[in-house]
């Protein structure tokens, strides 16, 4: 079967259960998704004082584009990385301004447990964007520009692995090269994304958004974990994968903020213990506010609206990242 036929295969065997899930979004009862959608669309088009309280209170559909917004990047980076081509068409529509793609290629893997695993995420990404965007119907927003090239060295993946340490001025880092350096791109992401969503979740207020919510964080911590244990397992004969892992952690922390949150594979006081579910003292994974995501994924400290792997920005209302300089 060829990577296209795979990536049709995929779709087509999560259609029924897509379909089902659409259906009780469209029938449940309280806020549906078209009411959602209407405040949505109102509010792009009032006043200046709708605006200012959209931002102060985003909607359930605000933060569900958020997270599409981070879905398009993943699915995009795992399809071409596992499969060798990106999104069907038909998935990249929507309100806002759709972009292209920059870079992206098939990683020629040596691991076939790598390789396979990269495959499993790859179809897990592409199912999460087809999901949220039946869920929000046409208030979904399209794919932006997105910057997962591996050949420029100035572009998304080299200047977060240059802000790591991990090349140095003029070098390129490509995440297509090798296992190793996929398994570092996708670190780069997947802690973002479980922080993400456990940071969203509080804000949206119908609980059937939050179910799915819920359950979209569930599978980006299994994909987390995943990474960061082959990470850590790989560490031990190359102990420099786990020091390239913790680099990428304090690059990270360096953006979203003051607090030192962010955690490597390692235990901080201890290299030959395993860090493999970063938490708090208390055994809870911790948060990200839309702004401090957006710090990291638009590789900046500034407050801006676009900027790294999203070189046009993000699409949606939540598009701003904190301010921290």
């Amino acid at each position: 079967m060829t990577d296209t036929n795979v990536t049709l295969a995929l779709l087509e065997s999560r259609k029924q259960k897509l379909e089902k899930r659409r259906s009780f979004f469209k029938n449940v009862g309280g806020i549906s998704v078209g009411m959602v959608g209407g405040t949505f669309l109102s509010a792009c088009g009032g006043s200046v004082k709708d605006a200012i309280a959209q931002a102060a209170a985003p909607t359930d559909v605000d933060i569900l584009n958020f997270a599409l917004n981070l879905e398009y990047l993943e699915a995009q980076f795992y399809s071409y990385a596992a499969l060798g081509i990106g999104l069907p068409a038909n998935l990249l529509t929507g309100a806002g301004t759709q972009g292209a793609v920059t870079g992206g290629r098939q990683v020629q893997f040596k691991d076939p447990l790598v390789a396979q695993y990269a495959k499993e995420i790859a179809q897990d990404e592409i199912a999460h964007v087809a999901f949220l965007r039946g869920a929000l119907g046409e208030a979904a927003v399209a794919q932006p520009a997105l910057d997962i090239g591996g050949t420029d060295p100035n572009g998304a993946f080299s200047s977060a692995a240059r802000a790591a340490g991990l090349v140095g001025p003029g070098v390129a880092f490509d995440p297509y090269a090798s296992d190793e350096n996929f398994l570092l791109g996708a670190f780069i992401f997947e802690d973002v994304g479980v922080t993400a969503y456990k940071g969203a979740s509080p804000l949206i207020q119908n609980k059937t958004f939050l179910e799915a919510a819920a359950g979209i964080l569930a599978a980006e911590a299994y994909h987390a974990g995943l990474v960061r244990t082959v990470l850590y397992s790989k560490g031990l004969s190359t102990p420099s994968l786990r020091t390239a892992a913790g680099a990428i952690s304090d690059a990270r922390d360096s953006l979203d903020g003051t607090s030192d949150v962010d955690q490597g594979i390692v235990h901080a006081s201890d290299a030959t213990v395993s860090n493999i579910v970063p938490l708090d003292k208390d055994g809870i994974a911790f948060s990200r506010t839309p702004g401090d995501v957006l710090n990291i994924v638009y590789l900046t400290r500034e407050s801006v609206t676009m900027g790294g792997f999203f070189p046009r920005g993000a699409n949606g209302v939540l598009n701003m990242s904190s301010a921290y300089s």
